[in-house]
C-alpha cells in the first residue's frame, strides 16, 4: 500500500512536491487541498481531488502524512499546530529565529493528538542544517560557514517588487569569491554579511518611473540589501522573462577545523548543492521526509521532530538490506 499525501496549498513548493510524489513508488498524491475556489486549480496529477481547506478535517482517515506548502510568516506558523493535531505533517517552515518557539507549539499539538510532525524541512534549514551539526560534532573545534547562491531569493524579490514603479523583479545572493577561497585555504575570519555575500537585482521600472529613486530605495532598504554590496540592472520585460523566469539556487557549508594534540592538522569539510528549481528540490526533500512521518507514526512516536531527530535510513524506499548491500 502506498503512503497517501495530501498537499496543502498550491504555489511553486507545493507543485514541486507533486512533481515529486510521481517519482517515489512508494507513495501517491491523494489530495491537494486549498484556500481558493478548487474548481480554479488546476492541479497537474489526473483524478486526483482539489479540495477546499475547509474540508481538510474530513480527511483524517484519508491520507497519511499532510505536506504543508504555506509560507513561514504567516501561514505555517498557524497551520503546523492546528493540523499537527489531525494529521502527520511536514513543512518548510524557514524563519530561523522562530524555530525554537514554532518548534514548542507543534510538538505541543502532535503530541496532544499521537501524531509526528516534522518541522523546517528543505535545504536551509534541512540539509544544511545537518551537515552543519555532523561537521560540528566531527570537527569540534573549528568554524561554520554557509554561503547561499548563486540564486534568486524570493523573499528579496517580494521585497524589490513592493517598491513604488516597480513592475517585475528578482534578485540574486552571489557568494563572494575571494572569501570562499579564504576559507578553503583553511582560514577562519570573522566575517560580516557583506564579506560573504553580493546582491545582484534585475528589475522591470513602470513607464515613466524614476529609476534613481528606486535604484536607491533598493540599496538603502534596511534587513534586504542596507548591509550589502548592490548592483541593479534595469531590463526590459521580454529579458526578464527570456533570462530570469526560473527559481535557481543552491549554496554550500564550509567547516574548517583542526585536530591533533597540538592542533597540527587543518581539515576542510565541503558540502554543495546547485539547483536549477529550488521548489521542486525542497518539495523532493518535503517527500523523503513525509515518508519518514509515515515510518515514526507506524511505530508510535509523536511529538515535533527536526531533521536532527530522524536516522537516514527512515527518508528512504529501499530497505536496511538495500541501503546496508548498495550505499555502504
Amino acid at each position: 500500500m502506498s503512503i497517501r499525501i495530501g498537499i496543502l496549498g498550491y504555489g511553486n513548493l507545493a507543485r514541486g512536491a507533486e512533481s515529486a510524489i510521481r517519482q517515489n513508488s512508494d507513495v501517491e498524491l491523494a489530495a491537494v487541498f486549498t484556500r481558493r475556489d478548487p474548481s480554479g486549480v488546476q492541479i497537474k496529477t489526473a483524478g486526483v481531488p482539489v479540495v477546499h481547506v475547509d474540508d481538510l478535517p474530513a480527511w483524517k482517515d484519508k491520507i497519511d502524512v499532510l505536506i504543508l506548502g504555506g509560507g513561514s510568516a504567516t501561514d505555517l506558523p498557524e497551520q503546523t499546530p492546528k493540523y499537527a493535531a489531525m494529521f502527520n505533517v511536514v513543512d518548510s517552515f524557514d524563519t530561523h529565529a522562530n524555530i525554537p518557539s514554532h518548534f514548542e507549539n507543534v510538538d505541543k499539538a502532535a503530541k496532544a493528538a499521537g501524531k509526528v510532525g516534522i518541522i523546517s524541512i528543505g535545504w536551509d534549514p534541512g540539509m544544511f542544517s545537518l551537515f552543519r551539526m555532523v561537521s560540528d560534532a566531527v570537527l569540534p573545534e573549528g568554524k561554520n560557514y554557509t554561503f547561499w547562491g548563486r540564486g534568486v531569493s524570493q523573499g528579496h524579490s517580494d521585497a524589490i517588487r513592493r517598491i513604488e514603479g516597480v513592475a517585475d523583479a528578482r534578485q540574486y545572493t552571489v557568494p563572494v569569491d575571494a572569501t570562499v577561497e579564504r576559507v578553503r585555504g583553511g582560514e577562519t575570519p570573522e566575517l560580516t554579511a557583506r564579506q560573504m555575500h553580493t546582491r545582484e537585482c534585475y528589475v522591470v521600472a513602470k513607464e515613466g518611473a524614476d529609476k534613481a529613486k528606486i535604484e536607491q530605495e533598493i540599496k538603502t532598504m534596511p534587513n534586504y540589501f542596507a548591509d550589502y554590496d548592490t548592483t541593479v540592472h534595469f531590463i526590459s520585460a521580454e529579458e526578464m522573462k527570456q533570462n530570469h523566469a526560473g527559481l535557481p539556487h543552491g549554496g554550500f557549508v564550509l567547516r574548517s577545523g583542526v585536530t591533533g594534540l597540538e592542533k597540527e592538522h587543518k581539515h576542510i569539510v565541503e558540502y554543495s548543492l546547485k539547483l536549477d528549481s529550488n521548489p521542486e528540490f525542497t518539495g523532493s526533500v518535503l517527500v523523503a521526509y513525509a515518508r519518514a512521518a509515515y515510518r515514526l507514526s507506524k511505530e508510535g512516536a509523536s511529538g515535533c521532530k527536526t531533521i536532527f531527530d530522524i536516522a537516514p535510513a527512515y527518508l528512504s524506499a529501499k530497505s536496511g538490506e538495500e541501503l546496508r548491500h548498495s550505499l555502504l
